[in-house]
């Protein structure tokens, strides 16, 4: 008997001619993985592969990865730049002069009718970071508004509020090479086989070499899940109840590191003061775990000889992710896991520039980590630009997420989107579609014309994608790579660079700067504002060639260490160099020296305060989002990658065989699922991966999962709370149904 079909159609590869390999940095996740682009004989980019001898990736790459060379020329990229008088009505095209300059005029219309915070700029996190620095100079320097930030506050926000309040500065302590190390691994809201695949096969192989103990909180059970020794179902939003029974325990036990505590920290009275209220008794009620299991992680964790925490979005995504990020900070100074091969506090970054963003954009203050607050920052910026210091406002403006509701209010008049596609990623979704007929005027700059946004903009700006351009990424363990210019920008797009070079001669009627013509020479400026001052994020020893030599350098990386470097490999020429002969600092904080005012580090009480919008009657269902492994984001780019979308096409919600059979749900049915926001048709996937009261929806697709979420605000970080949301199930026609999904993905 002969299975399946008889004239099977193999699956066949063709060959390809690769003239040359272009060293480049992958422009998805923050893993932050070096490859190589192959061009074929006519130049074009015809495959892509791991680059072998950089650590961080090792050769290795995801699907998204393998198939980002098909990204160049996918539907939808933007030709032309594109202009209309009015949203929705048809664009024409335009020069690039005609469109910076309708930019340009209706920017300061705007700011001489409503003044200068009445325009607002949003940019991203998968810009290069030349980019983000240029961006920041004409933001702050020229155009002048407050109101600018990075859609990075979607996701990683809460964990730079954490590491401030508990640090005294950004910036994640640990690395990769600390799997190499640990002796327990616990895991917050991170599913990284699916939203960080090269790091997960990088946990996996330490694991492989030395077994030790991986514990998973997370509501649902995740791929990681599956994988863990423990996985702790935690009620959602509660993660700050459960690490404080753990430090109960860990206090109340004597298992803490009072050495540590007495020589690093401050703030240990108060902090224990608090744990007294939460012994696992009576957290458990609240958190979901029960007791005996919660003392059965601490002391597991408190025992083991160096142990790290991880965390991605379902920690920041939450209106306590600030406190979550602070109370895994606390958990792992009482037990000295800071700055400790193997112990540390790890945020999983999420887009592939998040932290180029947080260092050199000038969103939340000004370049290189210094803050609007300081008065020896502004002078110290002013006066490498060359514009007075009052030009610099006293403190920062608007997040993103309070731009919109200021929109709303009439406050905010003109909006500049960067790369980042609100109508798709916001939360509350309803509401932001609101907001965006509201405004006067609306420039969008982006790779793909046909992004949800574009339908409310009055200016389109094509942009180039990221290896058509040169520059650097900056990873989740502040990894600097590079990226080397592999071909010509697509049609009449044109590199970020130098659109905001461009846009930069538009306003030297305010201030006249100097903006480097290349790339690279704007680098050359960001390491000189990187030096001295005691400061860890130093980048003044790094340079094109010696970043591409080692594939990656880690900051700090001062001058004199390059130079010392240098002269123990005797390389005259740097491109010869191999990769371990630049290393940067693999850990922060080893010296247990912080940059807070007192040089130690912040032990901060966190009192739960239930806040989140729970089940009941008339919304039954916990409602849960993240990412799958085939797509990034909102799927401006792997909705284009046919091998992406083909195994990922269409929204769909997992829920429970359970609770589908009280209501009376089959398998890969659709359901309408309503929230107090709105509703949206999924399909419905029976699985046991979530609870009897619980459903999950990933983010990526337009029109889906955040027209129900919630978007309540972190107070300290002003991150939305997309996980913690309440819903209901309603069953509908199905092929109704069924035409609205065609419509949908034929948009």
């Amino acid at each position: 008997m002969i299975f399946g079909r008889t004239q099977r159609k193999p699956i066949a590869i063709p060959a390809k001619t690769v003239k040359e390999w272009k060293y480049s940095t992958c422009n998805y996740c923050s893993t932050g993985c070096a490859i190589e682009l192959g061009l074929g004989e006519q130049g074009q980019i015809v495959t892509s592969r791991g680059h072998a001898g950089a650590d961080v990736n090792r050769g290795k790459l995801c699907i998204k990865g393998l198939l980002e060379h098909e990204l160049f020329d996918s539907p939808g990229r933007g030709k032309v730049p594109l202009l209309r008088e009015r949203a929705h009505q048809p664009f024409a095209a335009g020069s690039w002069d005609a469109a910076l300059d309708r930019t340009a005029e209706e920017i300061k219309r705007i700011q001489a009718q409503h003044g200068r915070d009445a325009f607002a700029v949003v940019s991203t996190g998968q810009l290069l970071t030349e980019e983000f620095y240029t961006l920041g100079k004409l933001v702050r320097g020229q155009i002048g508004t407050n109101n600018y930030d990075g859609n990075t506050t979607l996701c990683m926000a809460s964990a730079v509020s954490g590491y401030k309040r508990s640090f005294g500065a950004d910036g994640p302590p640990g690395c990769y090479g600390d799997f190499e190390h640990t002796h327990c691994l616990m895991a917050f809201g991170s599913n990284l086989p699916e939203q960080h695949p090269i790091i997960y096969w990088r946990l996996k192989e330490a694991l492989e070499k030395r077994r030790f103990p991986l514990i998973v909180v997370d509501p649902r059970v995740t791929m990681l899940a599956q994988f863990a020794d423990i996985h702790l179902a935690i009620t959602p939003g509660t993660d700050t109840v459960l690490i404080n029974a753990m430090m109960h325990v860990i206090f109340k036990e004597g298992l803490h590191d009072a050495d540590y505590i007495a020589r690093h920290t401050q703030g240990a009275d108060e902090l224990r003061a608090l744990l007294a209220d939460y012994d696992p008794k009576t957290a458990q009620h609240v958190c979901g775990i029960d007791e005996d299991r919660i003392r059965t992680v601490a002391r597991i964790y408190a025992k083991a000889p160096r142990a790290m925490s991880i965390w991605t979005m379902g920690i920041n995504q939450s209106t306590h992710g600030s406190d979550g990020v602070v109370d895994i900070n606390n958990l792992n100074l009482i037990t000295g896991n800071i700055g400790r091969p193997g112990g540390t506090s790890l945020s999983i970054t999420g887009q592939c520039n998040a932290m180029g963003t947080r260092e050199w954009s000038s969103c939340s203050g000004l370049p290189g980590y210094r803050q609007l607050e300081k008065p020896k920052d502004r002078q110290r910026v002013a006066e490498f630009w060359g514009i007075a210091e009052a030009f610099f406002p006293p403190a920062r403006g608007l997040a993103q997420t309070d731009i919109f509701p200021a929109i709303e209010t009439g406050e905010i008049k003109g909006l500049w989107l960067v790369a980042t596609n609100p109508m798709t990623s916001m939360a509350n979704q309803p509401r932001i579609r609101r907001a965006m007929e509201k405004l006067e005027f609306l420039v969008v700059q982006d790779v793909y014309e046909d992004v949800e946004t574009t339908q409310y903009a009055h200016v389109f700006l094509p942009a180039a994608v990221w290896a058509e351009k040169e520059g650097c990424h900056t990873n989740t363990e502040r990894r600097v790579n590079l990226t080397r210019n592999a071909l010509r920008p697509y049609a009449d797009s044109k590199p970020d660079f130098w659109i905001f070079n461009q846009m930069a001669r538009r306003f030297e009627d305010r201030n006249k700067i100097h903006y480097p013509a290349t790339p690279e020479g704007a680098f050359e400026e960001m390491r000189e504002l990187s030096k001295g001052e005691g400061r860890t994020l130093d980048i003044s020893g790094m340079s094109y060639d010696r970043i591409e030599a080692a594939r990656g350098i880690q900051w700090p990386y001062s001058e004199a260490r390059a130079l010392a470097d240098e002269a123990r490999i005797g390389a005259a020429d740097t491109r010869t160099a191999l990769r371990q002969d630049f290393l940067g600092d693999a850990r922060l904080y080893a010296d247990g020296a912080f940059q807070t005012a007192s040089g130690r580090a912040n032990l901060i009480p966190v009192r739960f305060v239930n806040n989140n919008e729970c089940p009941d009657a008339e919304y039954p269902f916990w409602l849960n989002s993240g990412r799958v492994v085939e797509h990034f984001h909102t799927r401006t780019r792997t909705g284009k990658i046919g091998n992406c979308n083909k195994f990922s096409p269409t929204p769909y919600m997992e829920m429970n065989p359970d609770a589908a059979q009280a209501l009376g749900v089959e398998h890969q049915s659709y359901v309408r699922v309503v929230s107090r926001r709105g509703d949206a048709v999924v399909m419905v996937q029976l699985t046991q991966r979530v609870g009897r009261d619980m459903l999950f929806i990933p983010f990526h697709f337009h029109d889906c999962v955040n027209r129900l979420t919630l978007g309540l605000l972190d107070p300290h970080s002003r991150q939305p709370a997309f996980k913690q949301n309440a819903a209901r199930i309603e069953k509908i026609d199905q092929r109704e149904a069924a035409r609205l999904n065609l419509e949908r993905r034929s948009f």
